[in-house]
């Protein structure tokens, strides 16, 4: 599995704190930053590594900012990405299982780094299920094209 990881600098934090994490699980990675002590516009990180996943160039991304919205809504923008904005490790489970999510956004200042660690490794290490599911996300799939 190949990951992009990026934020703004409301994220940088948690950015970090995961970078460790796909290091540790030796999961290979892009980082897009940013690497930035000023405020920064998210979308100019959400998109580029939305691309990345809509390409195929990463098999995944994670977006990381204040709250998880601004970066969740850029990267849903890009056609073929389905990016879940996801705070409790319930939903990180379910939006893999069910919505075969390709991004995860996160909010730095909505949850703290133990959470968010817990959250990524759940969202990293769940598959799709496919069965009725499939038919669900095959319906975004076609409405896009």
């Amino acid at each position: 599995m190949k990951v992009v990881i990026a934020s703004d600098h409301g994220g940088i934090n948690i950015r970090k704190e995961i970078i460790r994490l796909l290091e540790e699980l030796n999961i290979e990675y892009v980082d897009l930053g940013c690497n930035c002590e000023g405020s920064v516009d998210y979308p100019d990180f959400a998109f580029p590594a939305a691309e990345m996943v809509a390409k195929g160039e990463v098999d995944r991304g994670i977006l990381i900012c204040g709250t998880g919205i601004g970066m969740s809504i850029a990267a849903n923008k890009v056609k073929g990405v389905r990016c879940a904005l996801v705070h409790d490790t319930f939903s990180a489970k379910a939006t893999r299982q069910h919505n075969d999510s390709n991004m995860l956004a996160m909010g730095e200042r909505v949850i703290g780094p133990g959470l968010a660690l817990d959250i990524a490794r759940i969202w990293l290490s769940t598959e799709f299920e496919g069965g009725r599911h499939e038919h669900r996300v095959g319906k975004i799939k076609n409405y896009e094209a």
